[in-house]
């Protein structure tokens, strides 16, 4: 991957940002900025990791340091704000109403329901147990890209654009429909070292419309990070053991 990756999934993304603007009526910038040096950083940290680090010595394939920099990234910023703005990062085990609990876990297992059938008819089967996999899956992306996306970074958009719209008696704002798309273009857009760029359409529009908005709406709904965390460590798993059947 090139260094100039980050920057185009921000690019990508730029027009809903311009758009989020216009249509709000104030915005901070000051969180906006903040939105997107710690998504710089995040993607670096990682990035580079890969590059200067690995655990190959000890037979280890996955990214392993970058996910734990990524973490202690993440935890660095959130235990620097006050606990009112810990909890509004989803950094709480407080949740919302019984009631709008039970509509984000109905609204997730409808999504992963689907994800699953659509997964067991078109993804390719039969491939080896691999331990490693299933523990890295089942731990760290959840773990450490909920405390990005839907914990950080969400935090940050919903300073830089109040949320006005309603859903189950929450709020939801620009900063939703952002980071769901960014989530989905950082999995499915990539600028090569040979800066070959490669832009997955039909993985972005699967990721935001299924996987990234489920997550989301499970955290707004829940109003921690726990439910998403654990969401998403599910949707990873079940592909893992898909591939293995």
């Amino acid at each position: 991957m090139s260094l100039f990756t980050p920057f185009i999934w921000i690019l990508i993304v730029l027009p809903i940002i311009v758009l989020a603007l216009f249509k709000s009526k104030k915005v901070n910038y000051k969180y906006l900025f903040f939105f997107i040096l710690y998504f710089l950083a995040d993607c670096y940290i990682q990035h580079l990791s890969r590059l200067y680090f690995d655990l190959n010595f000890l037979g280890l394939k996955f990214a392993w340091i970058g996910k734990i920099l990524s973490l202690c990234l993440s935890l660095a910023v959130i235990f620097s704000v006050s606990k009112p703005e810990r909890e509004a990062i989803g950094f709480t085990t407080k949740i919302n109403s019984k009631t709008q609990l039970k509509s984000g876990i109905f609204i997730f297992l409808g999504f992963l329901a689907f994800d699953f059938i659509f997964k067991m008819i078109l993804f390719p089967k039969g491939a080896d147990f691999d331990l490693e996999t299933f523990v890295f899956q089942m731990t760290m992306p959840g773990l450490t890209e909920e405390l990005v996306f839907r914990g950080i970074l969400f935090w940050m958009l919903d300073k830089a654009f109040v949320p006005n719209w309603n859903f189950k008696g929450v709020k939801f704002g620009w900063g939703f429909i952002i980071i769901t798309v960014l989530f989905a273009v950082a999995h499915g857009a990539v600028l090569t070292g040979n800066h070959e760029f490669k832009f997955d359409l039909i993985t972005i529009l699967y990721l935001a419309v299924i996987s990234s908005l489920s997550v989301g709406i499970l955290r707004k709904l829940s109003g921690n990070l726990i439910f998403p965390v654990l969401g998403h460590n599910a949707i990873n798993t079940i592909n893992a053991i898909i591939r293995i059947l």
